[in-house]
C-alpha cells in the first residue's frame, strides 16, 4: 500500500470493532491535481455505492455489475487497499485485456489513481470506497474474481491490536466465496510476525492449495514509493500465494 499503516491507524484508545475491517477509513483534503481529476472523471471510474449505516458501508441490496461498470465481459482483479494506486495502474496498463477493481477508504489515494490513471491512459479500472468485509460479503458475485490481492495491508503491530488484522481464519471464507475456482489469492507483507500469521491462514485455509511456504516476488507488482520504504529500512517482503479449489 502507498499510504504507511501508521497514517491509516485509528488512534490507540479506539473501542475494538467486532465487525473485522480491512482498513480505517481516513479523509483529507484533496490536492488541486487530485479535485481536478476527481471532477472529470470520478463519475466514470468511481463506483457510486448505496450506502448502509456509514460512509463505506454497502446497501444489502447492491450487487456489482462488472459488465455494466466495464462495458464488457474480462477476467476481474481485485485489490483490496489499493492506496494511491501505483500497483493497480500499473496492472492495468500491463493487462489491457483484464479488468480491476480497486477497493480503497482513503479518499485522497483514490483521487490520486484518478490521476495515475489520467495518466497512464487506462480505463480498466473501477474505484469503490468501501470496506473490504461487505464487499465480499456481499456486494461481489460469488465466483466473480479471477484474482484477489491484498498488498500491505496495515499490521496492527501492537499486539492488543492484532485482532483487528484483515487476514485471519474469518476471512478466508469471504475471499473463497468471491474467487472462481483455479483463482488465485495473492499477499504481501513487509512485517514478518504478520508474514507468518499471513503463511498459517492460507496453509490451513479450507478449498484453498498452496505450497505452504514464501512464493517468489509476484512480478506484476511494482516496487511502489511504500514497498521501497520498507526495504530502505531493512525489512523482508514476504509473498504468499494460494488458489483456489474447485467446490
Amino acid at each position: 500500500m502507498p499510504e504507511t499503516a501508521e497514517d491509516r491507524r485509528d488512534p490507540a484508545d479506539e473501542p475494538f470493532r467486532r465487525e473485522v475491517v480491512s482498513f480505517t477509513r481516513r479523509g483529507g483534503r484533496l490536492t488541486e491535481r487530485q479535485q481536478d481529476a476527481w471532477d472529470d472523471v470520478a463519475d466514470r471510474f468511481v463506483i457510486d455505492v448505496p450506502r448502509g449505516r456509514t460512509s463505506t458501508s454497502i446497501a444489502d441490496d447492491f450487487t456489482f455489475d462488472r459488465a455494466e461498470a466495464f462495458g464488457r465481459t474480462a477476467p476481474l482483479v481485485l485489490e483490496i487497499g489499493s492506496g494511491r494506486g501505483e500497483s493497480l495502474v500499473h496492472a492495468a496498463r500491463e493487462n489491457p485485456d483484464t479488468d480491476f477493481l480497486g477497493l480503497e477508504v482513503y479518499v485522497p489515494g483514490v483521487a490520486q489513481t484518478l490521476v495515475g490513471m489520467r495518466h497512464a491512459g487506462v480505463d480498466n479500472i473501477r474505484l469503490a470506497v468501501v470496506d473490504a468485509v461487505p464487499a465480499l460479503t456481499r456486494m461481489l458475485p460469488a465466483e466473480s474474481l479471477d484474482e484477489v490481492r491484498v498488498w500491505f495491508p496495515d499490521p496492527w503491530h501492537k499486539k492488543r491490536h492484532q485482532k483487528r488484522r484483515l487476514v485471519t481464519d474469518e476471512f478466508v471464507p469471504l475471499v473463497r466465496r468471491v474467487l472462481r475456482p483455479g483463482g488465485v489469492w495473492r499477499l504481501a507483507t513487509d512485517w514478518q510476525d504478520y508474514a507468518d500469521q499471513m503463511l498459517e491462514v492460507v496453509s490451513r485455509a479450507e478449498g484453498f492449495t498452496s505450497s505452504g511456504t514464501w512464493d517468489e516476488r509476484f512480478a506484476g507488482r511494482p516496487i511502489t514509493k511504500f514497498e521501497a520504504k520498507g526495504l530502505a529500512k531493512g525489512r523482508t517482503i514476504r509473498d504468499i500465494r494460494a488458489t483456489r479449489m474447485p467446490a
